[in-house]
C-alpha cells in the first residue's frame, strides 16, 4: 500500500526568492533547488514561466498569470449563462403548455 504524498504548495514571495537566486548568478539552477529542497525541474519551470511573463509585459502581451484568471473567470461566466440557458429553456417549455 503507498501512502499518497501532499502536493505542496508555495508562496509567490518563495518563488521569486528562488528565482532571483537563479537569476542572480547566485547558484546554479539544481544548487538551488537543493538548498531550497525542492526540485530542480520545478525551479527551472518557475525560472521559465518568469521569462515568458517578462518577455510578454515588455511586448505588451498579457502574462501567464493574467491569462489563467481571465481563463477561470469565462469559464465561471459560461457555468452562469448555461445555466440561465436551461433555466430559459424550462420557463419556455412550461408557457407553451399554458398558451395550448
Amino acid at each position: 500500500m503507498s501512502t499518497k504524498r501532499k502536493r505542496r504548495t508555495y508562496t509567490p514571495e518563495f518563488k521569486k526568492d528562488a528565482i532571483d537566486l537563479v537569476a542572480k548568478n547566485e547558484y546554479s539552477c539544481n544548487e538551488a533547488a537543493r538548498r531550497l529542497g525542492i526540485g530542480s525541474s520545478m525551479l527551472a519551470r518557475w525560472l521559465r514561466e518568469s521569462r515568458d511573463d517578462e518577455a510578454a509585459l515588455e511586448a505588451g502581451h498579457p502574462t501567464t498569470k493574467q491569462l489563467k484568471d481571465e481563463i477561470r473567470l469565462l469559464k465561471a461566466e459560461n457555468k452562469r449563462l448555461e445555466m440561465e440557458r436551461e433555466i430559459l429553456k424550462k420557463a419556455a417549455a412550461f408557457f407553451a403548455k399554458e398558451v395550448n
